[in-house]
């Protein structure tokens, strides 16, 4: 009798944008498959929002509408644990709270859930030991788990790497340069970010990413602009920031509302990056693409305005 093959739901939200290189792979080395929940669209975002409570965030909101859109579909979804890669480098609590969130929510489904914790503070939880023990929950052997994961992260810092270097070419080329400052599931998410990248593309603006930089470089910067930041995420995009912000000509703090982090974080780089124009746009559910498109229209006339081009 053919062996069944495993499949591992993937809610294309939140640290999917982060890990889907890492996750793909080391469950595809293990013989495994993965599903994936199609890009965001309105009935993902209002079935999260039925299933959220008010006060969570628009990113929240869209994951719980991507992982139902993947309830009955595989054997198992994906929810990790992300607490902290050490002290100072903490992860918002929704991270956290992801495995009993989705548990709770969905407990009247028949469905099975995959979890690992990665809290390298308190519990000394590195992300290769927990991914490792996950593999092993599956039936894999430690060695083929460990080899799975090598595989996964060595996939997954080349994708990174790509991704700099061709936005290293993108700062090379000549016209005017506006700096999205985002994390990566909400700037890259089709029904949040992405209108945002697209409208600057069609206004002949070329859209760097903070995000998208050598991570390690970006926490070290991130202390030209805060010293103190704990978020491990807006720690990198602090060192973006700091690393751009004389090569562009406008700088957009995109963030999903109500954000707690960026809320703080933002508030804290208009306050101490001077010199560069600079929007706060702050997408909620009720966010129509025309309002978005009316203020980054108007940023871009004031860009040039201020250089003389208007």
């Amino acid at each position: 009798m053919e062996k069944q093959i495993i499949t591992i739901g993937l809610p294309r939200a939140m640290l999917y944008y982060r890990y889907r290189t890492l996750w793909r792979v080391f469950f595809q080395e293990l013989g495994m498959e993965t599903v994936v929940s199609p890009p965001t669209d309105r009935e993902i975002l209002e079935r999260g929002t039925a299933l959220a409570i008010d006060e969570a965030c628009l990113s929240l909101k869209i994951y719980l509408g991507h992982v139902a859109a993947l309830v009955g579909r595989c054997d198992y979804i994906l929810a990790p644990r992300v607490s902290n890669f050490g002290r100072h480098r903490s992860f918002c609590t929704r991270f956290e709270a992801l495995p009993d969130l989705v548990r709770n929510v969905f407990r009247g489904e028949k469905q099975k859930w995959l979890s690992y914790e990665v809290d390298e503070e308190m519990k000394r939880a590195g992300e290769e030991d927990a991914l490792v023990e996950l593999g092993r929950s599956l039936g894999c052997s430690a060695k083929a788990a460990k080899r799975a994961y090598k595989a996964a992260k060595k996939a997954e810092l080349a994708e990174h790497k790509a991704r700099v270097q061709k936005q290293e070419q993108l700062c090379r080329r000549e016209g005017m340069k506006v700096l999205i400052a985002a994390h990566s599931y909400v700037a890259e998410d089709p029904y949040m970010g992405r209108a945002v990248t697209d409208y600057l593309k069609r206004s002949g603006v070329i859209p760097l990413r903070a995000d998208l930089t050598d991570r390690d470089g970006a926490l070290k910067h991130s202390r030209e602009l805060s010293p103190t930041c704990k978020w491990e995420l807006n720690r990198e995009i602090l060192g973006g920031i700091a690393l751009r912000r004389g090569e562009v000509d406008g700088i957009i703090l995109l963030s999903a509302f109500p954000c707690g982090p960026d809320a703080m974080v933002n508030e804290l780089i208009t306050r101490r990056v001077k010199g560069v124009p600079m929007l706060n746009l702050v997408l909620d559910s009720q966010s129509g693409t025309a309002g978005v498109e009316t203020r980054l229209e108007s940023f871009i006339d004031i860009i040039r305005f201020q250089e003389g081009k208007l």
